[in-house]
């Protein structure tokens, strides 16, 4: 595939990668919920957000560590997460870090969702936040929290996978 050369870019040089907490790709991720809980069932939701907290995400200035979601009168809300204002941002709005932030979602989704939390005791969990086409959306996962000894298997098998792969990496030289 054949194509002109860019005019603007220098020789040798490789053009700069893009931001990952910028416009594109993820803001956060909550690596505690996937240590805590197996992920029966992933969901996409959109959040409503101030203008502060949209800048406060573009800065990559949220934690979903203590984050959880809860699901009243009908509705789906993040509650917990922390998003830090900025000082240039919200010098006129007085911000709430951890208010609570109602989530979008299709009601089918919702009722699927509330079903499996009332009767069936899963919980949902943020996993991660990330931007699709210019807008912020939460990844939640439907899961079953992981006993002690979960965990520890959970461990002990990402150790082996990993001295696994050292392993057959020395074997192949």
């Amino acid at each position: 595939m054949a194509g002109k050369p860019n005019p603007s870019a220098k020789p040798g040089k490789t053009p700069e990668k893009k931001e990952r907490t910028g416009q594109f790709g993820s803001i956060a991720v909550n690596r505690r919920a996937r240590h805590d809980y197996f992920i029966e069932e992933k969901y996409e939701a959109g959040l409503m957000l101030a203008g502060w907290e949209v800048k406060s995400l573009r800065a990559g200035r949220v934690q979903l560590a203590e984050a959880y979601v809860v699901i009243k009168n009908e509705e789906g809300w993040l509650v917990g997460a922390h998003l830090t204002p900025l000082n240039s941002a919200s010098t006129h709005v007085i911000a709430t870090p951890t208010r609570n932030r109602k989530l979008l979602m299709k009601r089918r989704e919702l009722d699927h969702l509330v079903g499996a939390v009332d009767r069936k005791g899963y919980t949902l969990v943020p996993l991660s936040l990330y931007w699709k086409d210019g807008r912020a959306k939460l990844e939640l996962g439907l899961a079953k929290g992981k006993a002690e000894h979960d965990k520890r298997a959970t461990e002990k098998d990402k150790d082996w996978k990993r001295e696994k792969s050292r392993v057959l990496k020395d074997r192949n030289r």
